[in-house]
């Protein structure tokens, strides 16, 4: 499974620096459960859930995700995002994406290389980035091709690539 490549391609959203987690997931929406997750970004993107299309991506600045530890990456899932590109990461964020199988990837200058409306091109495998409405590619930190982050993210998450192993054990 280590050859196989893993791409989006989509829609973009450009969301500046320090995007917090609790922009994603408010904490009352912790409580709300439901229909919760159409509470993301309602603080400084008011509508943006009844924008955002299945497929779309995020382009963020640096510093996304910053924040507490909440599961945001499960409000940008729900909400159809299916990958997000920065110039930097939260690590708690960029921890709880990669386990929740939500790819994410750091590429420097990306923030500058596209307007909102966009449509990208990200290969999360092999780190390049494509604007393909402005024809620019840059190249951004891909994990090993046999790291466990890639392993975790081809799988479809941490729980999926645990139940395997348990189911590998279990059959020896």
């Amino acid at each position: 499974m280590a050859d196989e490549e893993l791409i989006r391609e989509g829609r973009v959203w450009l969301l500046g620096d320090n995007v917090s987690t609790d922009l994603m997931m408010p904490g009352e929406v912790m409580r709300l459960g439901g229909e919760g997750y159409r509470q993301c970004f309602r603080a400084n993107r008011p509508g943006w859930v009844d924008q955002v299309r299945e497929g779309d991506l995020i382009v963020g600045g640096r510093n996304f995700g910053c924040g507490s530890s909440r599961p945001a990456h499960l409000n940008l899932l729900r909400n159809g995002i299916c990958g997000i590109v920065a110039e930097s990461l939260g690590r708690v964020f960029f921890r709880n994406a990669i386990n929740g199988s939500l790819a994410v990837l750091t590429c420097p200058g990306v923030s500058k290389a596209f307007d909102e409306g966009d449509t990208a091109r990200v290969n999360f495998s092999t780190g390049v980035v494509q604007n393909l409405t402005k024809g620019i590619s840059l190249q951004g930190i891909a994990f090993p091709a046999d790291s466990p982050p890639m392993e975790i993210l081809r799988i479809g998450g941490l729980m999926r690539l645990i139940e395997k192993e348990l189911a590998k054990k279990s059959g020896e």
